[in-house]
């Protein structure tokens, strides 16, 4: 299928790698069930997954592309940039995301230490039981324990109650600059794309100057259909995809069956109107 013709790509996903429950295989199994025409797994701060990932797609006729979602610190907050289409094993973005991984486990311990505080004990012990891979151990890891502990009903709970800014078990962390992490995807032959921006609590000022960094840094593209994104929230960021100059892109931001917004390949089309990322991508695409 030409990239013109695609619809339904799903360019977040993630896989066991990072923070998702499913393997990249049954992803991609259930990518194809779904209808996805066009699948990237993008696993925090990793790329892991990503020969398993083609291979598995390429087996059952899915085209690819190859993907990470990397943390960046911007006014203050924590911000996701999407790399597409780059050459995951490219030493200058291997290394780059090891040393963005680098702090994760100190940031737990003091997670854990924060819960214990509030009457949580063992929530570090407990969180590693849900990771697969112990450089990457995150807020999700723990909040599935706390579910699992019954602290929570479901990991909504845990986030409306525990590890956000000003709640038990909140630590902050100093991730990648945002102009580091574009670079790194730009030099590995990809595309940066700006992740879910409507889950940001910025101002208009402040996302104002996000798009316009970004924009200068080589970023190239927004992904404005997303599982977290509201239907305004598509033509908000549509409209400013056109302002910025910038490429769409959609993906569910699927982790798990029991935790998503969205399954992979359930949300609308990108609007007509807009320039997909993927067609950019055309000569990075893996195909069966």
């Amino acid at each position: 299928m030409s990239p013109v013709n695609i619809k339904n790509a799903d360019l977040h996903s993630h896989s066991c790698v990072s923070d998702g429950t499913l393997t990249p295989e049954a992803l991609a199994e259930r990518a194809v069930a779904r209808g996805v025409e066009l699948w990237a797994l993008t696993d925090h701060d990793e790329v892991g997954g990503q020969h398993r990932a083609r291979d598995a797609a390429l087996a059952l006729g899915l085209p690819y592309l190859c993907g990470a979602e990397i943390s960046v610190t911007f006014g203050g907050e924590t911000v996701h940039i999407v790399g597409l289409g780059f050459d995951p094993d490219h030493p200058g973005l291997v290394e780059g995301l090891k040393r963005t991984r680098g702090g994760r486990e100190q940031r737990a311990r003091e997670m854990a230490a924060s819960l214990a505080q509030a009457g949580i004990e063992g929530a570090y012990e407990g969180a590693l039981k849900y990771v697969g891979n112990p450089d990457l151990i995150s807020r999700t890891h723990f909040a599935r324990h706390l579910v699992e502990a019954g602290v929570c009903r479901d990991t909504y709970e845990v986030f409306r109650k525990y590890l956000t800014e000003g709640k038990p078990g909140y630590v902050p962390h100093r991730w990648a600059a945002l102009g580091d992490a574009v670079r790194w995807i730009r030099e590995a032959g990809g595309i940066a794309v700006i992740a879910h921006p409507g889950r940001y609590r910025f101002t208009a000022n402040e996302e104002y100057a996000l798009f316009s960094e970004f924009r200068e840094h080589g970023g190239r593209g927004v992904e404005v259909v997303t599982g977290s994104h509201t239907a305004q929230e598509f033509a908000k960021y549509g409209d400013m995809a056109r302002e910025f100059d910038l490429l769409a892109s959609r993906g569910s931001d699927f982790h798990s069956p029991e935790e998503s917004h969205a399954d992979l390949g359930m949300l609308p089309h990108l609007n007509a109107s807009l320039s997909p990322v993927w067609e950019a991508l055309a000569d990075r695409i893996h195909r069966p």
